[in-house]
């Protein structure tokens, strides 16, 4: 009995030590973003407002980037964010590393958590117009692992969402925009033979408040799939470089049934990349 405890324990521990499938691909991922990134293309300038909503001239002019270099990517750290498992189900707390990309839509997101004691890790991925969501349990163990023209729309809109994170973005040939009213446009991104869209809200003052669309799935993690307007909601705007950026994040999800607050991120630490 002594010499099988010993042996599982010289098990668990070898296992414990072993890298993660989503660890060693998302380090790779993230060697080859850096090294392959477009330098900094020129300066935000007012001439590349004139066509766009008052509302997202404000958004520049206000918070400080006329002028200033325009970024290339950028990446962004959430330490402890809470993140739902589900409806009904319960909360675990993430490290959520994310990496964007300003030249053309790319966008990549790596979950580290545990749930039950138990690694659970997720990678998400959007390059060259394929998005895939995939989640693992105990390192190497695959619960869901997402593809399709559902997850493309889904990907792509949600690196919509996210432009004025990456300021760059919002600027892209790729997008549309639409007033709806002095502080509310919708956004039409159309990329590698897709589209989606969703509104964007601003504060007076010119931050951007909230993003939201009909364009995404939510998933579960036994894999299934249910179309849910989705929302996403900025707040406690700082300066990083010179700029008015948002450090809280929080993403919703509006059931029938009732609405899911699933991911409550706050003191996200940003680095441009020029």
């Amino acid at each position: 009995m002594l010499i099988l405890m010993v042996v599982l324990l010289a098990v668990i521990l070898v296992f414990a030590l072993l890298p993660s499938t989503v660890r060693r691909r998302f380090s790779r991922i993230e060697q080859d973003f850096l090294a392959t990134l477009a330098p900094s293309q020129g300066l935000f300038t007012l001439e590349e407002l004139e066509d766009k909503p008052q509302v997202v001239r404000n958004f520049f002019l206000k918070g400080g980037y006329i002028g200033k270099p325009k970024m290339s990517g950028l990446k962004a750290v959430f330490e402890k964010a809470d993140f739902s498992l589900g409806q009904g189900k319960d909360w675990v707390v993430i490290t959520y590393t994310q990496l964007n990309g300003a030249e053309q839509p790319l966008r990549y997101a790596q979950i580290l958590s545990s749930i039950h004691h138990l690694p659970f890790e997720g990678l998400d991925s959007y390059a060259q117009g394929v998005g895939a969501m995939e989640g693992y349990l105990a390192k190497f163990f695959r619960l869901f692992n997402q593809k399709g023209e559902h997850m493309d729309r889904a990907c792509l809109v949600t690196y919509l969402a996210e432009a004025f994170f990456l300021p760059s973005v919002a600027l892209s040939p790729l997008i549309e925009w639409e007033e709806l009213s002095p502080l509310d446009v919708k956004a039409t991104i159309r990329a590698f033979g897709i589209e989606g869209s969703g509104v964007f809200t601003f504060a007076e003052t010119g931050e951007m408040l909230s993003f939201t669309t009909d364009d995404r799935m939510a998933a579960g993690l036994d894999g299934s799939l249910q179309k849910v307007r989705w929302t996403a909601e900025c707040s406690d705007y700082r300066m990083v470089d010179g700029f008015s950026v948002p450090s809280t994040l929080k993403a919703t999800w509006h059931y029938p049934e009732g609405d899911l607050t699933y991911f409550d991120g706050k003191d996200v630490k940003i680095t441009y990349l020029y």
